[in-house]
């Protein structure tokens, strides 16, 4: 599916796994786009950190300016409504 740009990675640090999930299913929902999970590597447990480190957002060839236009709209929504 991925074209050859590399991935973005984003990072919202303090978000919880819930919406981590919830925000790579509303980007999957995007034509185009393929969103992952980056698993957390801290070997120390801090509470207020997140489980997942970031998500890793993919743009296949199909992907236009629409559907890169329509992640930047997610990405703004989730980051003012967690204040990330």
């Amino acid at each position: 599916m991925p074209d050859n740009q590399s991935p973005d990675q984003i990072e919202f640090p303090g978000l919880p796994l819930a919406v981590y999930r919830e925000l790579a299913a509303h980007l999957r929902s995007t034509p185009g786009v393929d969103a992952s999970l980056i698993p957390q590597t801290s070997q120390q447990f801090d509470y207020h950190q997140s489980q997942i480190a970031g998500l890793q957002i993919e743009y296949s060839t199909t992907a236009n300016s629409q559907s890169r236009e329509r992640v930047q709209q997610i990405l703004a929504y989730y980051k003012q409504r967690y204040n990330n």
